[in-house]
């Protein structure tokens, strides 16, 4: 039975790539008695798949029985999947067979495999090893043949490394994995899957048939399809019940689809908190062209005072910028040099003379303490002086401060912690 058999069979219509390699994977391992794995995303078909395995297996006249293990209550499911014996719990008035004492010698299908609690993923283990299980509230040990497959919609590897799903058993489900495309994945087999669901329930509610505009085609094949065959499936049958326009163009359509969201589809670079190394390039980074800047700053300055001099109007102009400077400096200071804004000032520029001993270039009034200060050029200096200045403008508030340093709050917290700041 080649590809288009098996398509003809079991009503799967497409041409993808995708699709078509699926179909292959599928009959290639239905023959064995091996467990399969299918991954796929909810409405994809998984369960078209389950029954295409166990139909071209030798298990074919055998049972087949698909359970839905998200849906059976974390409580019960032990006592659905192994059975239970009268009066082992609450309300076993009788003794109950159990979906792996039923199936013997056919297939089970467990969907939605990954909802399976931890206590049950060791019993189902134990089956698909040695083919054992023992009913709840029993004692005895009983054998089974079935053969396992299961499927879920979610990252199952995921799930083992934060200890939801038990690694032994994905490795044992997992012999043979079967990926089922999205229906995003296959662009061209969107529009023959609507066609096939439009003409199917036009004969069902005995209604016109329904024709799509070329835009209306490329508006179906563009969308993101989120719930994929199932979701194409409900809006072709609102189309075929509820549209009274029997030719659909891409404004009527629009109308039957849910409105995406600009990021559920779009690629978009989302910054991990949890990855240090790049708050910390950011914070140096800030760091590094602050310091430029305040160098430029002050290079312009002292430019305009060797140029100018020291009139009151160089001081007017650069009073922000002269105030800052007091403030990083010497805070203390800032207050005499308000003071001293409106008298005559007391620093002196002379241009450069060769008749003094001391050749000197500056000199300053004998009645003004001179200073002299060296600015540090450490980073970690720098570091903590923003951090210090971002909370006093938000007034301790570190979410505040955080956001505006550019950094994640947990790193705010580790580096007040590292420079002492508390």
């Amino acid at each position: 039975m080649d590809i288009q058999d098996i398509k003809n069979r079991f009503g799967i219509i497409g041409n993808s790539p995708l699709l078509n390699r699926a179909i292959d994977v599928a009959k290639q391992v239905a023959p064995t008695d091996i467990s399969v794995l299918i991954q796929g995303e909810s409405g994809a078909g998984k369960e078209v798949f389950s029954h295409i395995i166990h139909q071209l297996s030798a298990r074919k006249h055998g049972p087949f029985i698909a359970v839905n293990c998200g849906a059976i209550p974390e409580g019960t499911i032990d006592s659905e999947l192994f059975g239970h014996e009268k009066g082992s719990f609450t309300g076993a008035h009788e003794a109950r067979k159990g979906y792996f004492e039923v199936v013997d010698g056919g297939t089970i299908f467990l969907d939605e495999v990954g909802e399976l609690p931890l206590n049950t993923q060791a019993r189902l283990l134990r089956v698909l090893e040695s083919g054992e299980y023992i009913r709840v509230g029993s004692s005895k040990v009983q054998k089974t043949n079935v053969r396992v497959v299961a499927a879920t919609n979610v990252d199952v590897y995921e799930a083992v490394k934060k200890g939801k799903f038990r690694e032994d058993l994905y490795y044992r489900l997992n012999t043979v994995p079967l990926r089922i495309p999205s229906l995003r994945e296959r662009k061209e087999d969107i529009f023959l899957l609507f066609r096939k669901f439009v003409v199917d329930f036009s004969d069902k509610y005995r209604s016109p048939g329904v024709q799509l505009t070329p835009d209306a085609q490329e508006l179906l094949a563009n969308y993101s399809w989120p719930g994929n065959v199932r979701q194409l499936k409900n809006i072709a049958e609102q189309i075929a019940v509820l549209e009274k326009e029997r030719i659909v163009d891409a404004r009527i359509l629009s109308n039957y689809l849910p409105v995406e969201k600009s990021s559920s589809t779009l690629p978009v670079f989302v910054k991990e908190q949890g990855k240090e190394d790049f708050s910390e390039r950011d914070i140096l980074y800030k760091v590094l062209f602050d310091m430029k800047k305040d160098m430029v700053d002050l290079k312009k300055l002292v430019v305009e005072l060797l140029q100018n001099g020291n009139t009151a109007a160089s001081y007017d102009q650069n009073s922000q910028y002269i105030n800052q400077l007091y403030q990083e400096v010497k805070p203390a200071t800032a207050q005499l040099y308000n003071e001293e804004l409106n008298k005559t000032p007391t620093l002196t520029i002379h241009n450069p003379t060769t008749n003094s001993s001391s050749n000197s270039y500056v000199s300053i009034d004998d009645t003004q303490d001179v200073e002299e200060v060296e600015e540090s050029l450490s980073l970690v200096d720098k570091e903590s002086d923003m951090i210090k200045k971002a909370l006093r403008k938000h007034k301790g508030k570190r979410k505040s401060a955080a956001q505006e340093l550019g950094i994640s709050e947990r790193t705010l917290y580790r580096k007040i912690k590292d420079l002492n700041l508390d």
